[in-house]
Order: C-alpha cells, then structure tokens, then sequence
C-alpha cells in the first residue's frame, strides 16, 4: 500500500524522482524501490515524506485507494464519507465525525453556507465563544 500511495503523492504534486529524493536526503534510487514495492522507507523517511506531503503517517503508510472514494487527505482534514438527506432534511453525522469532534446527542450545531462552497456545521457553543473572544478584543 505504501509504494502506491508514495506513487501517487509524488505525481500529484509532480515531483520528480530525483527531486523528491533531494528533498528527504535520500538516492533517487531508493525512492524508485519504495515505489516498486521492492524495499520499505525506514521510519524517519517515512516522517519525512509524510511531512513533506503533509499528510498523516498513518494515511502515508496504510491508506487504500481501493476501498477509499477519495484521495488521501491532507493532515487535519477529513472526508467522512456520504450521508443520506431525509424527509425534512435530517441528516445522521458520521460515527467517526461525531467522536473526532466530540459531537453529543443534545449538542447544537450551527450551519454556515456559502452558495459557492458549500454547507459547514460548527458546533454552536464553540462558536459563539469565538465570536465573544472577536468582540472583547475589538475585533471585527
């Protein structure tokens, strides 16, 4: 999974062989064996190219394009994958979402949109105390 994902990065942001190993301090010939499969990146390289990538460790090492509708993400950002709109609009907020931003039953969640980007979701409290940081400080 590795050498794919190594592969793929690499093209993506179209950078050469050469360039890349340059980059990490490495021989050009190494990045071509870890891409082939033919040997494994050591741990350091690995934190390396992840940064370079800025991608997480485990997305660089264990991501599966296979089973993914999407390409790997950035660090910090996330795809939950699709939910489904109901009747009058509800929608079920991913398990995974849920625990990665401590969302609870009873939670409120205020939804922003932007006609050209799109729907968010925020959670309202965190929100709010923002905004009262933004205006205590003068901000505007």
């Amino acid at each position: 999974m590795i050498s794919t994902n190594l592969v793929h990065l690499r093209k993506y942001y179209k950078y050469s062989q050469e360039y890349l190993a340059e980059k990490i301090g490495v021989s050009r010939q190494a990045v071509a064996k870890w891409e082939s499969g033919e040997t494994l990146p050591d741990l350091e390289n690995c934190i390396a190219l992840a940064n370079l990538y800025n991608v997480t460790l485990d997305n660089l090492v264990n991501y599966d394009p296979e089973t993914a509708d999407l390409p790997i993400a950035p660090k910090g950002k996330h795809a939950f994958g699709t939910v489904t709109v109901g009747d009058r609009g509800q929608i079920v907020i991913p398990k995974k979402a849920r625990d990665l931003f401590d969302i609870k039953t009873g939670d409120s969640l205020l939804v922003l949109g932007d006609e050209e980007q799109g729907i968010a979701m925020v959670k309202a409290d965190i929100f709010l105390s923002i905004i009262r940081d933004m205006m205590s400080k003068g901000e505007k």
